[in-house]
């Protein structure tokens, strides 16, 4: 009786010190689990915060993305608007340009025109000669070359286009006039003898052409019993008009 007393004495001591190993196994197994999910929360919390800051730095680089581009846009389109200013200027000088160019042409054309600066060029050189004395001739007005004639000749050039025009040398201007006085005629106060040499500065062919169309101007004059004669040039010079 008292072993069987003893036994389970011995078994109750037994399974107590089990149970009291076994409460300290437990309760470092909570402590390891609960500092492990503390942790594991903690490093959570932690990841989580990183990652707000990233996303918040991230979002700040885009707005500021944003706003560079929203800059060049506006950047882009003033640089545009300049761009199209500088072309209408441009547009503006080429035609400022071009209506100065044109207009120095033409005052070159009155300077050649009114005899006022020296010019050089290919042309025509007309020559209008009396013609044979005849003696059965009453009237020797009749084959002698006058101011109309040459007056003829100078118009059909400059309609022509002649640029400048002399006779003898001298150079013709706007206001010129020619004046008949027996055998020789008269320009602008200076006399010169028979033959005149009508020479004018333009296209040759142009003006060939328009003095030899057919009852034209040469022959009108070779009706009046003048001699006519004409001859492309390639070098003309004419010198300017003095005083005038």
């Amino acid at each position: 009786m008292k072993q069987r007393k003893l036994k389970k004495l011995k078994l109750n001591k037994k399974m107590n010190s089990n149970r009291v190993v076994l409460s300290i196994v437990f309760l470092v197994l909570g402590f390891m689990v609960a500092f492990s999910f503390r942790v594991t929360q903690d490093d959570g919390d932690n990841g989580k915060r990183l990652t707000d800051r990233q996303w918040k730095q991230h979002l700040s680089l885009r707005n500021q993305l944003i706003e560079e581009e929203e800059k060049n846009r506006e950047l882009q389109k003033e640089l545009n608007a300049k761009q199209e200013k500088v072309r209408e200027i441009e547009t503006s000088l080429s035609k400022e340009a071009q209506v100065f160019f044109n207009m120095a042409e033409d005052a070159e054309k009155y300077r050649m025109f009114l005899g006022k600066v020296k010019v050089q060029g290919k042309g025509v050189k007309v020559t209008l000669a009396d013609g044979e004395y005849d003696p059965d001739e009453e009237n020797i007005n009749n084959y002698l070359v006058h101011e109309h004639h040459v007056f003829k000749v100078i118009n059909e050039l400059y309609i022509s286009g002649a640029a400048a025009i002399s006779v003898n040398g001298q150079r013709i201007a706007h206001n010129s006039y020619i004046l008949c006085t027996g055998p020789v005629i008269t320009v602008d106060g200076y006399q010169h003898p028979a033959p005149f040499e009508i020479t004018a500065i333009g296209d040759p062919d142009v003006l060939s052409s328009a003095l030899n169309i057919t009852g034209g101007v040469k022959d009108q004059l070779v009706n009046d019993q003048i001699v006519f004669s004409m001859e492309k040039m390639t070098d003309i010079t004419m010198e300017p008009i003095l005083g005038k």
